[in-house]
């Protein structure tokens, strides 16, 4: 089992290759905030609900500074295929690896033809690359909500709030 991360620690640095040939480096962008999301592939319907809800609230993310990543370990021709159906507009990787699975501590799970997918991972990191908000899943179906998602960055940045979830419980009894 991989080692899941902690809220307030640095989100891994990562190399992302996107659809249109470009690099993206999770985890070193300064200044700007970075909304990392990892749905499960093209195989998905979930995933594609989802990916247009978060199309269609893109506006609204971009208004608070947050750089939206969408990341899938599928190739990069199911990339392709749902992007242009679906007329996504925001940055989309393929082929995340299970060394970046494994990094991420996202759940796994293998697909019918035997390969590894990662499972939905929403990482919200704030301008000192440290993970802000998170929330990983092992199905489609238990994700955040976007727009609860989307109040709560606007309520992060506009009342400074601290980051939660950070308490070692081994301290306590």
């Amino acid at each position: 089992m991989s080692e899941k991360m902690m809220p307030g620690t640095l989100i891994p640095a990562l190399e992302l290759t996107l659809v249109n040939g470009k690099r993206y480096y999770l985890g070193q962008q300064h200044d700007d905030w970075e909304l990392l999301v990892v749905y499960r592939g093209n195989h998905c319907p979930r995933c594609k609900t989802y990916l247009n809800k978060l199309q269609s609230l893109l506006p609204s993310i971009e208004k608070l500074n947050v750089k939206v990543i969408v990341v899938c370990s599928d190739s990069i021709e199911k990339v392709r295929a749902d992007t242009e159906e679906f007329q996504w507009t925001f940055p989309i990787a393929y082929g995340l690896s299970v060394s970046s699975i494994k990094t991420l501590g996202l759940w796994a799970s293998v697909h019918v033809d035997g390969s590894v997918f990662a499972e939905p991972g929403v990482f919200l990191i704030n301008p000192e690359n440290k993970i802000q908000v998170m929330g990983i899943s092992n199905a489609a179906s238990c994700r955040p909500d976007l727009e609860v998602l989307l109040d709560g960055i606007n309520g992060i940045q506009t009342r400074g709030l601290p980051i939660f979830g950070t308490v070692e419980l081994a301290n306590y009894d």
